[in-house]
């Protein structure tokens, strides 16, 4: 047995807190609370019941893969070891591309919050909206090939600046709102916390929430830094759900306060909220400032991401699962092939802002995607994580799902029926949104998730043994 996978990591290093903060440094994000917004109170029901269903059984099943098999390739090494090499390479895929098509709606974001510097009506403008996603994406992509020294500088900065300064503003003018006796454009009662889920259309917007409570596989793999694994990490994730929680409530309600749902706008909304909070206390000289750092934030977030998901991919196609070409790396040890491709793949979407009826739309059917690829990762990583306490209960894990297999039973039973739910209910369009035609929507993403899952399957299938390269030529000149 590898020894890898039966011996957890010595180092110790990090306390509840830093794990729990890690935790929120990339789950936390401030782009999807518009989304929300338009729900009001009932925002609230959907955010618990997606923690509960989702947020805490990813984390808790991601954290005994990692600290079972803690080798390199995350999701690829997991699937792989549980379900084969070819679904293990489709998992890896998926993540991969969820995050590609996830560009485009976090710069359209970002653009519609940078025309609050420049023009607020350019929000709305969907040729510049396509101008900077381009524009921006393009540019961060040249500036990684010559690598990235000051990524971990500029993601904290991007944190702070993008996220946590902003988050905290727009939560503490909601308060002093409301606090001051302003009207609220939502009702403000417990009848109002409960949703009507008789109503198919009234839910669907609301699918998005399980997307906002993803990537807690990414941190997983340091549960074994900290002291006591199967009693700190627990305590690192319920620190940062409350946190985590707590942001998205609070943000989304002091939108939905000042901002009439029919007029929120899913790239623009938060800066709306700020514009109408700022203008009533006197402080509209502020509107361009947090524009620039919300924007500002968001750029540095996609410099340091476009090529960290990549690498993963790299190291996947190294052992025979890409053409060589793709497998190339600059003198930098970037791997500029893969992100050609990826910035390609970029643009295509990107062009999507041309032909839906709004920008709010097109940011929609991109989310729509995204989270029906990266849930299908996700119920493939449960499954993978049930199957493997039954063909390898010897392998020693830092960490545990407790409750014996009963409790992974239940723990990824309860993940898989919420994405896979959700998966579902991605096909039919929001009612609150102008999706134009119900054909092109729906078409766009079967033709979307056939494509997504065709590459990598036929890929695999044809794929030649010489494919297969050496790390050692990770230095190449590509």
């Amino acid at each position: 047995m590898d020894a890898n996978r039966t011996s957890p990591v010595s180092r110790r290093v990090l306390s509840v807190f830093t794990l729990a903060m890690i935790n929120v440094a990339i789950i936390a994000s401030l782009r999807g609370l518009p989304t929300m917004a338009e729900y009001g109170l009932t925002a609230v029901f959907f955010f618990v019941v997606a923690a509960l269903v989702f947020l805490i059984p990813t984390a808790l099943v991601s954290a005994e893969l990692a600290t079972g098999w803690p080798k390199r390739g995350g999701v690829y090494v997991w699937v792989k070891e549980a379900l084969g090499p070819r679904w293990g390479f489709l998992a890896i895929w998926l993540q991969w591309l969820q995050n590609v098509i996830w560009y485009p709606t976090v710069l359209s974001f970002a653009a519609a919050t940078f025309a609050f510097v420049i023009s607020p009506a350019l929000a709305n403008n969907k040729f510049y909206a396509l101008a900077v996603i381009l524009a921006v994406y393009w540019g961060a992509t040249l500036v990684n090939f010559r690598g990235m020294k000051t990524s971990g500088w500029i993601s904290t900065a991007g944190v702070i600046g993008g996220t946590l300064v902003p988050g905290a503003l727009i939560i503490g003018l909601g308060i002093a709102w409301l606090a001051l006796g302003n009207p609220s454009q939502v009702q403000l009662s417990g009848a109002a916390f409960v949703p009507d889920l008789g109503k198919m259309s009234g839910v669907v917007l609301a699918a998005s929430t399980l997307l906002f409570f993803a990537g807690m596989e990414v941190s997983a793999t340091h549960a074994q830094e900290v002291k006591n694994p199967q009693r700190d990490y627990p305590k690192a994730i319920f620190i940062a759900t409350l946190v985590v929680l707590a942001v998205f409530i609070l943000g989304t309600l002091s939108i939905a306060v000042v901002v009439p749902g029919e007029k929120i706008s899913l790239v623009a909304g938060l800066m709306q909220a700020f514009t109408v909070f700022l203008d009533k206390f006197h402080l509209a000289w502020l509107i361009p400032v947090v524009a620039l750092l919300i924007a500002v934030g968001v750029f540095g977030q996609i410099s340091t991401w476009i090529a960290g998901p990549s690498k993963g991919l790299l190291a996947v196609a190294r052992q025979g699962y890409l053409p060589p070409f793709l497998q190339r790396v600059n003198r930098h040890g970037v791997q500029t092939p893969i992100l050609i491709v990826q910035a390609l793949i970029v643009t295509a979407l990107s062009l999507v802002f041309l032909l839906m009826p709004t920008i709010s739309s097109s940011y929609w059917i991109l989310t729509a995607l995204t989270a029906q690829l990266y849930l299908v990762m996700y119920v493939l990583l449960f499954i993978s994580a049930l199957r493997l306490r039954y063909t390898e209960p010897g392998v020693a894990r830092a960490y545990k799902v407790p409750g014996g297999k009963l409790g992974m039973w239940l723990v990824t039973g309860v993940a898989v029926a919420a994405a896979a739910f959700t998966i579902a209910i991605g096909y039919f369009p929001p009612a609150q949104l102008q999706t134009g035609n119900v054909f092109f929507y729906d078409a766009f993403l079967v033709l979307g998730m056939v494509i997504v899952f065709a590459v990598p399957l036929l890929v695999y299938q044809f794929r030649r043994p010489g494919w297969a390269r050496p790390i050692s030529d990770e230095n190449e000149e590509g």
